[in-house]
């Protein structure tokens, strides 16, 4: 299975912005990011004006990193997308949001989206009480996501669990921490992505050219 192997915090450094690849240790001052915030390279320290197109290419870039997706499967989520009826950005947004490694850091059985692909891949993670091992499996409206009753002690999970509970987690999601079990209520709405920190309107344009 295709996965990008490189440093993550180069990826942070390439985009200019933290995108929280590493969970905690992105708010701690380990953090590399907060070392050297410039782009990676010996002319990285340069500051250059970015045209449209640059501008288009680093927000798609930086969305594309923050889901863990790699090029070729994130030009058919697009692709789904502008097929699809309504709004484009909402559409694509919902194409990766349903994504099942997302929908589990959501809920906060992971600390971060990283880690949460691993769950998956191993097998820690049931949908509708089945096991399922596809990190781009597309969570629908009303299914019911659970930790494997096996899996439950397993200590990136209790980590995890420990740090969210009392957090408040997305509008369209559903947790129960002490069932090991949340619920994809719906499809989150575009304005109701906060932490997104990318112009997906560019994204449009970027693969409308």
């Amino acid at each position: 299975m295709a996965r990008n192997t490189g440093p993550l915090c180069k990826q942070c450094r390439r985009e200019g912005m933290k995108l929280y690849l590493k969970g905690e240790r992105c708010f701690s001052e380990k953090c590399p990011f907060d070392k050297r915030p410039f782009a990676p390279g010996q002319h990285g320290h340069e500051k250059k004006k970015l045209t449209q197109y640059g501008l288009q290419l680093r927000s798609k870039q930086t969305m594309r990193r923050i889901y863990g997706v790699l090029e070729k499967q994130f030009k058919i989520y697009y692709e789904r997308a502008a097929k699809q009826s309504g709004d484009t950005r909402e559409n694509l947004v919902c194409q990766v949001e349903r994504r099942l490694d997302n929908v589990v850091y959501r809920l906060g059985f992971a600390i971060n989206r990283r880690v949460s692909r691993q769950l998956v891949l191993h097998g820690h993670i049931l949908v509708n009480g089945k096991k399922v091992d596809i990190p781009s499996y597309q969570v629908r409206p009303g299914d019911v996501i659970s930790i494997k009753e096996s899996s439950r002690s397993i200590e990136p999970i209790k980590q995890a669990i420990e740090l969210n509970k009392g957090r408040a987690i997305s509008p369209w999601l559903e947790a129960d921490f002490d069932q090991y079990r949340g619920v994809y209520v719906r499809n989150p709405q575009l304005e109701e992505v906060v932490d997104l920190p990318v112009n997906v309107q560019a994204i449009v344009e970027f693969y409308s050219r």
